[in-house]
């Protein structure tokens, strides 16, 4: 679900609500099957979306709150973007 969403938003920004719609699905069944790394990208992918549109603070606080239950990995590339993400 979450690449769908990358490659519909790959293809054009026209697509983005369907790519919300897949994010957010994406961030439910992570969150059913308790997967915090699939969360965490599908986060990662639904504020990177929000920024293009000029919504940041809504994709920070998405990424901050899955980002801040974690207590390792934190030299992972998943968790490296997010830092990343976060910082700007």
């Amino acid at each position: 679900m979450r690449l769908k969403g990358d490659l519909l938003l790959a293809v054009s920004p026209e697509n983005a609500a369907e790519a919300e719609s897949l994010f957010q699905h994406a961030l439910e069944v992570a969150r059913e099957l308790d997967a915090r790394m699939l969360e965490l990208r599908a986060a990662i992918s639904m504020n990177r979306m929000w920024q293009a549109q000029g919504e940041a603070g809504q994709g920070r606080r998405l990424l901050s709150s899955v980002y801040e239950r974690f207590t390792e990995g934190f030299t992972t590339a998943d968790l490296k973007e997010a830092q990343d993400l976060l910082r700007v």
